[in-house]
Formats: structure tokens, C-alpha cells, sequence
């Protein structure tokens, strides 16, 4: 079997790692910021943060034309530092947070899926990730 292609994804957030990590993690923010683009929204997300634990987004158009659950199996928990998990489709999926001071850099590292160009993942997380450092730096 090939081995999928890593796509890395990162952002520098103005908060401390115990904010970034509750916000991150907190369903209720997480259906605040867990969205690509302004004519997407999360109407709900269920976290049981836990090795073995499931997580659940729901993804929808505002206009109701697409929607989505996205789904993943918890593997690993470090609290505040990392979360590893596994898409419904099989990927892996590691996010890092490192504390600088006053500021969090959080890291994604995703295999890529075979249905869409590498470029346009890496730039959906990359978006997703970026409205997070938004939601996160002004709440």
C-alpha cells in the first residue's frame, strides 16, 4: 500500500497554550471557528477528549447545497501539548501546541486524501486553522 502524502499546516497564535488548548478542544468554540470559508459554518461538534474518545464536526453550506460529518477516533492525548487522531477514512491527523512566552504555535500535520490536488487541502486546513488564530486571538 502507498504511503499517503504529509501536509503540514501552521499558525502562530497571540495566546497563551491553556487558552489556544480550550478553544481548540471546547465544542462550544469549536463550532465558533471549524470552517474553511464565511459560507460554511459548524452547526455542531462532540469531543470526548480522550485516547478511544470520538470526535464529531458537522460541516454545512449556509446555503444548504453540501454538508458533512466529519468524524475521527482519538489514539493519543497529551493535555495541552498534543492530540493524535484518525479520520473515519483511515488518515492520521497529529496537532501540536508549543507555548512561546504570550504566544502558542500550533502545528497540524494530515496525510492527504486521493480525492482532491495536495494544494487545495493544505489551504482548506490552512483556512480552517487561520479562522481558529482569528476566533482565538479576539474572544
Amino acid at each position: 500500500m502507498k504511503k499517503r502524502q504529509e501536509i503540514s499546516v501552521q499558525t502562530i497564535i497571540n495566546a497563551d497554550a491553556a487558552k489556544v488548548w480550550e478553544y481548540y478542544t471546547d465544542p462550544g468554540h469549536i463550532t465558533r471557528w471549524n470552517f474553511a470559508s464565511d459560507d460554511w459554518y459548524c452547526p455542531r461538534a462532540v469531543n470526548d477528549l480522550k485516547a478511544g474518545g470520538k470526535y464529531t464536526a458537522r460541516m454545512e453550506a449556509k446555503d444548504g447545497s453540501a454538508g458533512f460529518d466529519f468524524e475521527a477516533v482519538y489514539d493519543e492525548i497529551i493535555d495541552g501539548k498534543k492530540i493524535v487522531y484518525t479520520i473515519a477514512d483511515g488518515r492520521k491527523v497529529t496537532i501540536t501546541f508549543e507555548e512561546a512566552g504570550d504566544k502558542t504555535k500550533t502545528t497540524t500535520l494530515f496525510e492527504a486524501e486521493n480525492e482532491n490536488p495536495v494544494a487545495m487541502q493544505q489551504q482548506g486546513w490552512q483556512a480552517i486553522l487561520d479562522n481558529f488564530k482569528t476566533y482565538t486571538e479576539t474572544h
